[in-house]
């Protein structure tokens, strides 16, 4: 599933074509994805305005000026293999084809300058919903959300306090969207590593010195992921269609059995499940 680096990703290529602009036309080829679209959905986008495109935990926000309705926010999850997909804009790096309609295409967008998004989505486990912006933080969705990592509110401080008392593995701990929004396995990994800290760690036994690192490091490695264009596993894409490229630069993630990347480490990474998803580390350097 696309984690936040991948969604930052898409809602940064979904801006320049979006913000803005008025959705002239919107098509909408199925009455449900991972849950049903909202009533009218359709006719609700149809003539609004896009005021600003904004990102909380995995779901990318379009808020819409009032119009005939109050300002509502269109909510877009991507689920595992939605795609965000633009053609006939007039910035050429966001340009890709997509004249004939493909059997996946769920959604499609025409703004009022000739560009159109198209959300394709072979197993719909991707969600949209439209709720009133004044009330987006009490969604269904997202009202027990942790801090954005990215974000002021989060900081070495907030995570100690998260972690004070639990008795749960670190990994565990971080991937609680409640604890931090947004982080998924193959960052939670890679940011484990990048700390020191092995997954299997009970988060409230890590000292203060060492969650300071780890707030470092997972703030560190969204960054680079995010510049890098996210991770392209499986049906990852960006907005324009082409890959991302910090798969490249996994550190842990997917690299059982090789060698560990730290300089004179002799260690090689190991593989465990935890909560029946892949962990992967160092035994050398991660304690």
């Amino acid at each position: 599933m696309p984690e936040l680096p991948e969604v930052e990703t898409v809602r940064r290529g979904l801006e320049p074509v979006l913000d803005g602009h008025v959705l002239a036309d919107v098509v909408q080829r199925r009455p449900d994805l991972r849950w049903p679209l909202p009533e009218r959905f359709a006719e609700r986008l149809t003539g609004r305005r896009v005021m600003r495109l904004r990102r909380r935990s995995k779901w990318i926000l379009i808020d819409l000026e009032a119009g005939a309705e109050v300002p509502e926010t269109w909510m877009v999850h991507l689920g595992m293999s939605g795609k965000m997909l633009i053609d006939g804009a007039e910035t050429a790096d966001l340009h890709h084809d997509r004249a004939t309609p493909q059997k996946h295409d769920h959604v499609v967008v025409t703004t009022d300058a000739g560009a159109r998004i198209t959300y394709n989505d072979a197993r719909r486990f991707g969600a949209m919903d439209l709720w009133p912006t004044a009330t987006l933080s009490e969604h269904p969705q997202l009202a027990t959300l942790g801090p954005e990592p990215l974000g002021n509110d989060f900081n070495a401080a907030v995570l100690e306090v998260a972690f004070a008392g639990r008795m749960t593995p670190v990994k565990a701990a971080l991937l609680d969207q409640k604890t931090v929004a947004g982080l998924g396995n193959i960052y939670v990994c890679e940011t484990l590593f990048r700390s020191g800290i092995h997954p299997t760690r009970m988060a409230g036994s890590i000292s203060a010195k060492r969650v300071a690192v780890l707030a470092r490091e997972i703030v560190a490695t969204l960054g680079e992921a995010i510049e890098a264009g996210g991770s392209s596993l499986r049906d990852y894409r960006k907005a324009d269609g082409e890959l991302g490229y910090f798969q490249h630069a996994f550190k842990v993630y997917d690299r059982e059995e090789k060698p560990c990347v730290t300089g004179d480490c002799v260690g090689e990474i190991r593989r465990i499940v935890q909560s029946g998803r892949s962990t992967f580390y160092c035994p050398k350097c991660q304690r």
